[in-house]
């Protein structure tokens, strides 16, 4: 049986610290910092538990931060180039290091990430990590014990504005200006200035930009309608060649591939075999958000996955804020044709905002609708964000991202929902609910190879349905089938369902027979008859969800 992947998205700076008296902005000696090692084999357990069958370190290579290691020759990054205290994890300063802020010995900080790596083997947890192809750090630094591995711009021509064999691209004649000066230091220099990461060709961008990257020059030319000079293959390529093959060595089995579509898709095409020949099963998904784009980075780069940001999630946020209706979910998975199974889908990550904040469902049961919706509406993979199972609703001020519904990444912090369930062994009640959900996504045989009705068409007209606000859909496994109802706008309903016709003949499944059922959330068990002649009653919503399993 294939298992439907969930994938547990955590940062170790955040996850395992329990310092309840953080400072907004403060040091990592005033908040703290989670660490490796907060990974035991219980905490791991803990969260396998869930139905967790990948798990996605965020921040693990390192990256710009204004905290210094000295014992590991490691200086604090410029302040004018890094955004917040901890830096982001996206502004990477040494592709083969971890950084050593997630050790407790930060000079041992390699060996405490390999030990990770093998209690989550020991337990089948396989391993994702960051893979940040398109930019660096503009204090790309390797220490010492690294230099025989690559250093990007080394031997470039910085008297050319593009050149195939360039790491970075160059604005000659200009020096760059940060958008932000930090007092009492001096002025971060750099001559000539370098494009920034997300394709700002000027000396001065924005504090809006990605200001503390600079992009990385894989072959393309953009002064020329974006020419790509690919033979021979240009040296960026045989430099990150060498990235991916370190991590994988190591152990790690995934990555996800930030910004991809930013990368020439002849890369792609190049790579993704390469490492898929010596490492089979490495996963690749791909943070995308150009529906235009998801053939060619699924059928020819090799993508396993790609975000379903612009299709699902977005549709689902906005159906939950009722500003939408749910037909709208018929749309999404049929715009997406045979690609629908090979998209991650989403509630939460780092880059969106807690799903029960103010700006999404306003608490974490409100959620329920859109999980049962974007877990169990096909086979795709269920990214699911540390803390989003505890009702984390990201409301803190804890420094550069302010108080805006996301957890921060650029900071040192720490989650009370997370410390409470570090300590307390109690499982609080919106965990079991995920719990039951996810771990019924991986067990039944339905969610990872069964097929789908959507049953929104049929009810158009049942008194009973609100085509506005409610949604319906089956998933049809060897022996049993489940029935899925999403009652969005913050009411519960009392469920009465037209079964059409075609779901009998599409599921080969006999009408008119009487069989064994039981409510999936609350294990009560009932008979039911399903006949297209009739409404299917299945009872009261709890949460505004009903699921239920039928006997085949």
């Amino acid at each position: 049986m294939e298992v439907k992947p969930i994938i547990y998205q955590v940062l170790p700076r955040l996850f395992g610290n329990t310092n309840p008296l953080c400072v907004p902005g403060g040091t990592i000696q005033q908040n703290g910092c989670g660490k490796f090692d907060d990974f035991t084999n219980e905490t791991l357990r803990r969260l396998k538990s869930l139905g967790v069958t990948h798990i996605w370190f965020t921040g693990v290579i390192r990256h710009a931060t204004r905290t210094p290691f000295e014992s590991c020759g490691i200086g604090a990054n410029h302040p004018d180039i890094v955004k917040g205290e901890a830096g982001s994890p996206y502004a990477i300063t040494d592709y083969f290091d971890v950084a050593p802020s997630l050790a407790k010995e930060p000079t041992n900080r390699m060996k405490e990430f390999e030990e990770l790596l093998i209690r989550c083997k020991n337990l089948s947890l396989k391993v994702i990590i960051d893979f940040v192809p398109n930019h660096l750090s503009r204090e790309y630094n390797p220490v010492n014990a690294n230099r025989e591995r690559p250093c990007f711009g080394e031997n470039d021509k910085r008297d050319y504005h593009f050149h195939p064999m360039n790491n970075y691209y160059y604005l000659p004649g200009t020096s760059f200006i940060p958008p932000v000066k930090s007092d009492n230091t001096e002025p971060y220099t750099e001559n000539p200035a370098r494009v920034t990461g997300n394709d700002c060709f000027r000396p001065d961008p924005s504090v809006d930009d990605w200001y503390e990257t600079v992009k990385l020059n894989y072959g393309v030319d953009y002064s020329v309608g974006k020419l790509g000079y690919y033979h021979p293959i240009p040296d960026t390529w045989l430099k990150i060649k060498e990235v991916l093959f370190f991590w994988v060595e190591k152990g790690v089995s995934g990555f996800r591939c930030d910004m991809a579509a930013m990368v020439p898709k002849e890369f792609w095409e190049w790579i993704i075999p390469v490492i898929k020949k010596s490492f089979p099963g490495t996963i690749f998904i791909g943070e995308i958000y150009e529906p235009h784009l998801y053939d060619s980075f699924l059928q020819k780069c090799g993508f396993d996955y790609l975000y379903d940001k612009v299709g699902l999630y977005d549709t689902l946020k906005e159906i939950t804020l009722g500003k939408m209706g749910c037909s709208e979910i018929t749309r999404c998975w049929q715009s997406l044709g045979a690609l629908e199974d090979r998209m991650v889908n989403f509630l939460e990550n780092h880059d969106e905002v807690r799903v029960a904040s103010h700006h999404f469902a306003s608490d974490p049961l409100g959620a329920l609708p859109a999980l049962a919706v974007s877990l169990l509406l096909n086979k795709s993979p269920f990214l699911l964000y540390f803390g989003q199972e505890l009702g984390e609703r990201g409301e803190d001020c804890e420094g550069f991202s302010g108080q805006d519904g996301k957890t921060s990444i650029f900071d040192y912090w720490s989650l009370e929902t997370v410390r409470n369930w570090i300590k307390d062994n109690n499982e609080p009640p919106i965990r079991n609910l995920y719990k039951t959900l996810l771990n019924l996504a991986t067990a039944e045989e339905a969610f990872g190879n069964g097929d789908k009705f959507d049953l929104n068409y049929a009810n158009e007209h049942n008194p009973f349905y609100n085509i506005y606000n409610n949604f319906s859909f089956t998933r049809k496994g060897v022996d049993a089938l489940f029935i899925i109802f999403a009652g969005f706008g913050k009411q519960e309903y009392h469920v009465k369902l037209v079964l059409p016709h075609e779901m009998f003949v599409y599921h080969s499944i006999e009408p008119g027979i009487i069989r064994q059922a039981s409510d999936v959330m609350t294990g009560e068990k009932f008979e039911i008859r399903l006949d297209p002649a009739s409404l299917t009653e299945l009872g009261n919503t709890a949460h505004g969800i009903k699921v239920v399993k039928v006997l085949l």
